[in-house]
């Protein structure tokens, strides 16, 4: 007999059936743990504040997703509503009982948290990545958690980025289009890269020509290393020829750039 195709990628309604259909079964809130598959890191304290107000008037109306551990029971999905059911001083919770690996486990909570749009890029991608070690391919990641194979490569990419953009990805310094810029970067200039965009705010777009300025010189430029200097110090792209006589030329791309290389330069409008 083959094996019942996952239904994952098609979302979470056969596995959280509305608390009405889920059998009315009810579980202490002290035996059920924490899951160490949890993709998201972070909680917005103020929502969870506002969700176990309602929770005290209302009651948890879904029903939180658990699967047996040893004697008590460790949570799937409803991370949200089990923080808030603590907080709102609840005894006990409905949940539905589901016997899940821990593929299964991640992909549910992976699911749950992309149909809410709840993960930043950084904890989506290391969602992908621990599916990955479980030893899924890209593809078949994609079809458990709704997304195409070149959404989740690309959530990977990003993994290869250093620490410090990483992070300041996932605090909202920089968005995901940044990154993606960063990739287009040599290895070792990522965190070089970081720092312009960073420093002057660059736009994803500017982010993005930030590879032209890396571009191997033309032989018959002089003083490549002075205009990379020139470069790093302007923000611009710069080319030097000639040695004795020559010309130095500044590159801009936008209105924008000409008013920040104008103002390095000391220079200012009237009017």
């Amino acid at each position: 007999m083959s094996k019942p195709r996952s239904r994952l990628g098609r979302g979470l309604d056969a596995l959280l059936p509305p608390a009405e259909e889920a059998g009315g079964v009810r579980i202490p809130l002290a035996l059920i743990e924490p899951s160490p598959f949890q993709p998201r890191r972070r909680f917005d304290e103020a929502a969870l504040r506002e969700l176990a107000a309602s929770i005290r008037r209302r009651g948890v109306l879904q029903p939180l997703l658990v699967r047996p551990l040893g004697d008590g029971y460790q949570l799937v999905a409803g991370e949200r509503r089990f923080r808030a059911a603590q907080l709102a001083g609840l005894d006990e919770v409905p949940a539905v009982v589901r016997e899940l690996s821990d593929r299964e486990a991640l992909e549910v909570a992976l699911v749950e948290n992309l149909q809410r749009e709840d993960l930043s890029p950084v904890e989506e991608a290391e969602g992908y990545r621990r599916l990955a070690e479980m030893g899924l391919s890209h593809e078949a990641i994609a079809a458990r958690v709704g997304r195409s194979r070149s959404a989740v490569s690309n959530a990977l990419r990003l993994l290869q980025l250093p620490p410090e953009a990483l992070q300041a990805l996932d605090d909202g310094r920089i968005t995901a289009g940044h990154a993606r810029a960063l990739l287009m970067l040599p290895p070792e200039r990522r965190l070089w890269g970081l720092g312009e965009i960073l420093s002057r705010g660059l736009t994803v777009r500017q982010a993005e020509r930030l590879k032209d300025r890396l571009a191997p010189r033309p032989r018959r430029e002089a003083h490549p290393e002075l205009a990379r200097a020139l470069e790093e110090r302007l923000g611009v792209r710069v080319r030097i020829t000639g040695r004795k006589r020559g010309r130095l030329e500044l590159f801009f791309a936008s209105e924008e750039e000409l008013a920040g290389l104008l103002e390095l330069l000391g220079y200012r409008q009237e009017g």
